[in-house]
């Protein structure tokens, strides 16, 4: 039983950080790119491109509810886009939309688009919320996942307990005669087994908690060295994470416990 107790914990400690993950990834994003904009000014001519710029950063900058809107300079618009055009974008003649970034204080999309209309009809705006939204959806999505394994692997590690302790309770039979003939009650009886697979539990627990521990900070830092900021958002789990995945080992003694005490005093009540 302690094997396959440690085996079952160090799933359920992949599926509970997975889980937490994600969480921390959706609160991530929610924080960082619910309320920002980024608009395009797509305008072939250079000089009409400019003058809808400062116009639109004019407008930006008074209307209320924008926090802050920041015109993207040429330095970080060749960084963004030499991955994909190369090394020597800088030297064609390839006209590129000016960005700004818009972050939001109780303003919306809606709202921004309708001021913009006026003076730089040749805006784009982009949504982040609302391109993120699949993202989001998928994420809750693999969150129920993880949560359903955990409890699966859960209800799985109580069968496991309720085996063995029906297991010991065969193997013991002639012991626990002599102990009812001694006076010992079936609610000391279920003490000794509960005493027993608790401890074993807790061990076993402890054991598949420390290997998924090690699995989960080796994997972090294969997520931290890719080097994207998305998927660096899962690459650490926060404290507050750690101490839940650390009450799995404790709540799946507790489990244990409570299904030896019921599988013990159960079969001893069948007990002629």
């Amino acid at each position: 039983m302690p094997w396959v107790i440690a085996i079952m914990m160090f799933l359920m400690v992949l599926a509970g950080a997975g889980g937490l993950g994600l969480a921390q990834m959706a609160r991530t994003l929610g924080s960082s790119l619910s309320n920002r904009l980024t608009i395009q000014i797509v305008e072939a001519d250079a000089a009409a491109r400019e003058a809808q710029t400062r116009a639109a950063l004019a407008a930006l900058t008074a209307m209320p509810g924008v926090h802050d809107a920041t015109r993207v300079g040429a330095e970080e618009m060749k960084a963004l886009l030499e991955p994909w055009l190369g090394a020597d974008m800088a030297e064609s003649d390839l006209p590129l939309p000016a960005m700004i970034d818009v972050t939001l204080d109780g303003a919306s999309a809606a709202g921004v688009a309708k001021r913009l209309g006026p003076v730089a009809s040749a805006a784009r705006i982009d949504d982040h919320s609302r391109s993120l939204a699949p993202l989001a959806r998928l994420i809750e999505a693999l969150q129920w996942v993880a949560a359903a394994l955990v409890l699966l692997v859960a209800a799985a590690a109580a069968a496991t307990v309720v085996l063995a302790a029906r297991a010991a309770l065969d193997t013991h039979r002639a012991t626990i005669e002599v102990l009812h003939l001694l006076g010992a009650t079936d609610s000391q009886i279920a003490d000794l087994f509960q005493r027993r697979i608790a401890f074993d539990a807790l061990v076993a627990g402890l054991v598949g908690f420390a290997a998924a521990a090690l699995v989960i900070v080796m994997l972090a830092r294969r997520f931290a060295a890719l080097g994207s900021e998305l998927l660096g958002m899962t690459g650490g789990l926060a404290t507050g994470s750690w101490a839940l995945l650390l009450l799995l080992p404790i709540a799946a003694t507790v489990l244990a416990m409570a299904a030896a005490r019921w599988t013990v005093l159960a079969a001893l009540r069948r007990t002629p």
